[in-house]
């Protein structure tokens, strides 16, 4: 059983894991930062420990990411408990890249949320494949249509 497992057994879990696992409090202050994290966004857990979530949000999404946390923290409602959202991230070298991530919310006795437990997974190579499909459709489509109106070149 789950109760049976020492601490040691989930602290190596969330370390061996492939995705990152990020925990940032009511204040977006990051609180854990897994070997993973480490890798997906390049900032050592030492770096991120004690930073807020601004650390791998691009500048232009702060805005509205802040005021999602907001309400979630607040409210105790979040759609991405189930859901997958994708969104793009900025790496400590600056370089942006695309993640999905679900989260769990952590809860006191009383059901006031403390903070959210975010599971992150780097997608840039399956992101950058599907834009580049969509632009050779895209190119596809249009010669198709030149074809079709007896315009071809």
């Amino acid at each position: 059983m789950i109760q049976d497992l020492p601490d040691e057994m989930f602290r190596w879990i969330v370390e061996a894991m492939p995705e990152a696992v990020v925990y940032s409090d009511r204040e977006g202050i990051i609180r854990l930062w897994n070997r993973s994290a480490e890798t997906i966004f390049g900032h050592r857990r030492e770096d991120a420990l004690g930073h807020t979530l601004d650390l791998i949000i691009p500048e232009r999404w702060r805005t509205r990411h802040w005021e999602g946390y907001r309400t979630v923290m607040r409210t105790g409602v979040t759609r991405y408990g189930r859901e997958v959202l994708a969104v793009p991230a900025t790496r400590r070298d600056g370089t942006q890249i695309s993640i999905e991530f679900s989260i769990i919310l952590r809860t006191d006795g009383d059901g006031q949320v403390l903070g959210a437990v975010a599971i992150v997974r780097d997608v840039t190579t399956r992101w950058e494949r599907e834009q580049a499909l969509r632009k050779r459709l895209a190119a596809l489509e249009a010669a198709d249509s030149r074809v079709h109106r007896g315009d071809e070149t």
